[in-house]
């Protein structure tokens, strides 16, 4: 194995030279990866989801996390979060006073090509709550995220009426013009995003590095074992594996691979260590389908899209299509379309969904496939994340030093939660969440087909 779980001491003058960041609209966590990944101290995070926060908290257990309402916050109310967060990941430091970085995908669905693009949807206007924080909290950089959809004539107004606020808060701009791929970034899928960055001062900050080499398929999933060989998997999302298993996992060919399943450290890796056991596939409960379903999965041809469920079946040779959330239950609790395995007659799971998205696999999600595939598929790919977070380095004049002190992750437990006992555990204000839409009796995403093992939490 490699030895990332290796701990050793790093000085206190090289914790503080890592630039602070917050992190707004957080959902799981994948931008708050790619951030800590980069050099970044994620003190903070701001998720008002509670299942989300709950996930969150698991996989950052030294950021403080707030599950609230990002439109109802105010710079106050961020920079003490901050505050507390810094000070678990820094006791005895004195806290600096200010944020280097505010950061966030406000979410997208009003501008998203999966929704109906709808010019008045309130979930638009969360982008100027973004907006609005940073003009009270004046950070030194940003990174806002959102879907291409963002650039769309329709959006002119909003689009134009939070870059124009950003500016005359004094900050330079890039990314506002053109949407970047996630292909280009080491993903091995293709997700057409904005990404605008931005300093104070009169110099904008430099696009995000790409990378020549794509990634396939098969080079992604590589090392995963079929889930249809653990019945364990049937009622849990986590098993231990054989020695067969690990054996093949120590033996992968693929680099990218190598690296999301922990056998070779990423290089320039500058986030902490997290304790995990490698022994364990986790994120892989089981989906059941009929024999009807398994029959028309087979007859699917590899990228092409199966006609009655229309679900979308991956090439080993190429890149995914972009994953998608289906929809929280403010908006009717529609499952996300997973796509259908490339070599077996079935839909993928959420560890392999995440090796889609950049996910190491020590990273978790929650232990249901519909809250599981939802947060992989909301959120930011790390490495897109990732090199956003070091294009804003520039700015800053940072280079962080690496932090070598192994952490455990959170309790399993918080990976479990229904959205009721969530709230209890991450201290929700109720009057902030929104309200649960009942949904309207139809075929499910695979027509009715298939039985998720998962109970819908």
């Amino acid at each position: 194995m490699c030895d990332r779980h290796r701990v050793t001491v790093s000085s206190a003058s090289a914790r503080l030279s890592r630039p602070v960041a917050v992190d707004l609209f957080a959902g799981a966590g994948g931008m708050s990866l790619g951030f800590e990944q980069a050099g970044y101290d994620v003190v903070a995070a701001v998720e008002y989801d509670p299942v989300h926060a709950a996930t969150h908290a698991f996989n950052f257990p030294n950021c403080e996390v707030l599950c609230r309402d990002a439109s109802k916050l105010s710079a106050t109310d961020v920079l003490a979060v901050a505050k507390r967060g810094f000070k678990r990941l820094h006791p005895g430091t004195p806290w600096p006073g200010r944020l280097d970085a505010l950061i966030g995908g406000p979410p997208c669905q009003g501008f998203s090509a999966g929704g109906k693009r709808e010019q008045n949807d309130e979930r638009n206007d969360l982008i100027l709550h973004f907006v609005r924080l940073v003009e009270e909290l004046k950070p030194q950089t940003l990174c806002l995220e959102n879907v291409a959809g963002l650039l769309e004539e329709k959006f002119d107004d909003i689009r134009e009426e939070a870059f124009t606020k950003l500016r005359r808060a004094g900050y330079a701009l890039s990314g506002t013009d053109e949407a970047v791929n996630s292909l280009n970034f080491g993903v091995p899928q293709s997700r057409r995003r904005v990404i605008v960055l931005g300093a104070l001062g009169k110099v904008a900050p430099t696009r995000p590095v790409q990378i020549e080499r794509k990634i396939s398929v098969k080079e992604a999933l590589e090392g995963l074992p079929s889930p249809s060989g653990y019945e364990a998997l049937l009622s849990a999302d986590e098993v231990e594996l054989r020695d067969e298993d690990i054996e093949r996992r120590l033996s992968i060919k693929s680099a990218y691979a190598r690296t999301l399943a922990g056998v070779d450290a990423l290089p320039g890796d500058k986030s902490r260590p997290r304790l995990s056991e490698p022994s364990y596939l986790t994120g892989s409960r089981r989906t059941t389908h009929t024999k009807e379903t398994v029959e028309r999965f087979a007859a699917t041809a590899l990228g092409t899209v199966e006609p009655k469920s229309r679900l979308y079946r991956l090439p080993l040779d190429g890149p995914s299509r972009t994953l998608r959330a289906g929809t929280g239950s403010e908006r009717g609790s529609h499952t996300s379309p997973r796509p259908i395995h490339p070599c077996e007659d079935r839909v993928i799971t959420v560890r392999e969904a995440a090796r889609l998205h950049g996910y190491p696999d020590w990273f978790r999600f929650h232990t249901t496939n519909w809250h599981g595939h939802r947060q992989v598929g909301n959120s930011v790919p790390p490495p897109l994340a990732r090199a956003a977070a070091l294009a804003l380095l520039g700015s800053l004049g940072h280079s962080p030093a690496a932090l070598r002190v192994a952490i455990p992750l959170g309790e399993v437990s918080l990976l479990a939660l229904s959205r009721t006992t969530a709230q209890t555990v991450v201290d929700t204000l109720s009057e902030e969440l929104p309200a649960t839409r009942t949904r309207k009796s139809r075929a499910s995403t695979f027509a009715g087909a298939d039985r998720s093992a998962a109970q819908v939490g």
